[in-house]
């Protein structure tokens, strides 16, 4: 602990100091509110179908597109997202918003180019669509363990870590006590309800998030004397105590400003546009946890619309975020904006600054009794509707692409379980990494995420881009690009780790390739290596015979596919049950082990209900019935108004979002 400090008139807070702070009222909104959320998820899990691959794994395919809008905000706004962005906007001001807006044009890619060819092949995950395109299983199989070792240690991780940061702050409760309860609620109703839980849950917690980010954003510019006032209080929000000789204390002469020098800016705006587009197609295009939101639509006039509520949402926590975050380094310099190392570790507990604080600190400072649970239930909500998203989603990886390989004649039934058995293990290691992330520097805990995606993220981008745009990228090539990028990135992230940035006064004495190429620039040149790879390889092979691409790709996503299945093209090994996926999605659990004549004893029947399996006698189809499921379940027509009212939105979002970018450019 240091020194009291002459230069300070009054230390800034420690972290258990704020006990006090939370009142009565606040405690009976937070169980209040967690109550509710049960309530629904509980519901909604007893409506959904849950008993079949289809029903707890794509909400039955049967979404509208305003909870499929609200669920793809909320499944990317986690309480990490919370404290990271406002974090970064006290710490630089308003460039980090660039990176929400940067999402709009991705979404409606994802709504008008990727859904469409996803629903038409049929797919449940995205390496089982790489898989149908390139036939093998090395690509399906690589796709998979890359996601979930992304999943377990950035985003379950992180989002963990601020949610309890947040807890910890405002409850003053042990870390580890409201880690663990925040993770059992969210655990019972994920594995209870499946994805139909998730997306209710999602659209009742997106509407809390927003509503108390608006309210606290108001208070918080009331505070400041409103935009003016936050630009001329921001420029001089200084700390008392100041490292000597240095101008690490002075916010950036840029702060107000998204497009900022390409050379010494600390987000450039070349890498911004370009680099930022590659990590934002990774992420709304291709990763399971946002794909399978749009997936659950009833049809793609639904995904679309989705796509499109998802881009308007994405335009607002530039405003309930990243400037709230501003105005708490405006009102509370000495602690959000500390530099020096004595202050910051008796503020927050990391010696390299305390930005991270920013967004608790507003809430408990600034929101009255009552609306203070509230948002603490909000930034609760955050962190579950994160958590959640991401053991659904690798739930289904494992189950289906690497739990069938392993068990080829696994029934329905088997599969549901070990789908949720996966949960509990992930949950298991995620409290296991909590020490880790906590002796970890928070400070550097974003630039952590935001590193490892730019590193390990662009060749998927650049894949995914070239396999549904280019017939004549075959296997080899998908393959070794993805070895070739895996391998460059991998390099530039452990030399990102032996040489770490310097703090505040000390000589940088990085190589130029880390000091001066920024990961956005990085993360676009990769992408552009791994497509060349990747080109170069594929024309060097054999091509794919083109009947065995019809409804893979942009160009022939009309075409029916025909009996026969890519997956024997290119590696002869016995394959998982071959197109099972889609009748898994068609059938109901008839492949499960026969129930026992009569009714099971209580005890079996809540086991049964707890795992989503049926009770009653299975629904057999027959053949035709099938067909005509599996034909529905494929389409990708419109019905003409939807198709237009689709559109005119789309462009209309694109102006809005041309708009902003021009006004705070």
């Amino acid at each position: 602990m240091s020194q009291q400090t002459p230069t300070t008139t009054e230390l800034p807070m420690l972290l258990g100091d704020t006990k006090a702070a939370f009142g009565v009222t606040d405690f009976i909104v937070v169980v209040c509110y967690f109550a509710f959320v049960l309530t629904v998820g509980i519901w909604s899990s007893i409506r959904a179908s849950r008993s079949t691959v289809g029903g707890y794994f794509l909400a039955g395919r049967s979404m509208t597109w305003w909870p499929i809008g609200a669920s793809l905000m909320s499944s990317n706004v986690g309480s990490g997202l919370f404290i990271g962005l406002a974090g970064t906007g006290a710490a630089g001001g308003l460039a980090v918003g660039g990176f929400e807006w940067n999402a709009t044009w991705t979404l409606l890619a994802l709504g008008w180019i990727f859904v469409p060819v996803y629903i038409a092949a049929g797919v449940v995950t995205m390496p089982e669509y790489l898989q149908k395109r390139f036939g093998g299983q090395r690509i399906q199989i690589y796709m998979s363990v890359l996601s979930l070792i992304l999943y377990m240690f950035t985003r379950i991780s992180t989002d963990i870590f601020s949610g309890a940061l947040f807890i910890q702050m405002s409850l003053g409760w042990n870390l580890y006590l409201s880690t663990v309860v925040l993770l059992a609620v969210t655990a019972v109703y994920t594995i209870a309800g499946g994805l139909t839980a998730v997306i209710y849950t999602d659209v009742l917690q997106t509407l809390i998030m927003v509503l108390g980010a608006f309210v606290l954003m108001f208070i918080g510019f009331e505070k400041v004397g409103w935009y003016e006032g936050l630009q001329e209080k921001y420029s001089t929000a200084t700390p008392k105590v100041i490292v000597p000789n240095t101008t690490c204390h002075l916010p950036r002469a840029d702060a107000f400003h998204l497009f900022r020098d390409p050379l010494t800016g600390d987000i450039p705006w070349p890498g911004l546009i370009f680099g930022l587009s590659v990590l934002a197609l990774w992420t709304w295009c291709t990763d399971q946890v946002i794909v399978q939101r749009s997936l659950s639509a009833k049809n793609l006039s639904h995904a679309k619309g989705g796509s499109v509520l998802g881009g308007y949402l994405k335009i607002l926590p530039m405003f309930f975020i990243v400037m709230p975050g501003m105005i708490s380094r405006a009102l509370y310099p000495d602690e959000v904006g500390c530099v020096h190392p004595d202050i910051c570790k008796r503020v927050c507990g990391a010696a390299v600054g305390c930005s991270n604080i920013a967004y608790p600190k507003l809430v408990i400072e600034l929101m009255p009794d009552g609306l203070r649970g509230l948002m603490i239930a909000v930034m609760m909500a955050a962190l579950m509707s994160s958590l959640t998203s991401i053991f659904n989603s690798s739930s289904t990886l494992f189950v289906i692409d690497i739990w069938q390989r392993i068990r080829r004649k696994a029934s329905e039934q088997e599969l549901m379980i070990v789908g949720r058995v996966i949960i509990l293990i992930l949950i298991v290691i995620s409290i296991l990494w909590i020490p880790i992330i906590q002796s970890a520097n928070s400070g550097q805990l974003f630039d952590y995420i935001q590193s490892i995606t730019s590193y390990l993220s662009p060749p998927i981008t650049a894949l995914f881009i070239l396999a549904i745009f280019c017939k004549r990228i075959n296997e080899p090539g998908a393959f070794w690009g993805l070895m070739f990028g895996l391998a460059v990135g991998l390099v530039r992230m452990i030399m990102e780790f032996i040489y770490s940035a310097p703090s505040c006064g000390e000589e940088d004495r990085r190589p130029a390739v880390l000091k001066d190429m920024h990961y956005l620039y990085f993360a676009f040149i990769l992408c552009v290596l791994t497509a060349i790879v990747i080109v170069l390889i594929s024309l060097c092979t054999p091509p794919i015979p083109e009947e065995k691409l019809a409804s893979l790709t942009w160009w022939t996503r009309h075409k029916k596919a025909p009996a026969i299945d890519l997956k024997d093209y290119k590696s002869g090994a016995a394959q998982t049950n071959p197109a099972n996926k889609e009748s898994d999605l068609v059938e109901g659990a008839d492949s499960g082990d026969k129930q026992e004549a009569g009714k099971p004893p209580c005890w079996k029947m809540l086991y049964l209900w707890f795992c989503g399996l049926s009770t009653g006698p299975k629904p057999t189809l027959s053949q035709e019935e099938k067909a005509a499921l599996e034909q529905k379940l494929t389409s990708i027509e419109e019905k003409h108004p939807w198709k237009t009212v689709c559109n005119v939105n789309a462009i209309l979002l694109l102006t809005i979002n041309v708009f902003l970018w021009a006004y705070f450019g």
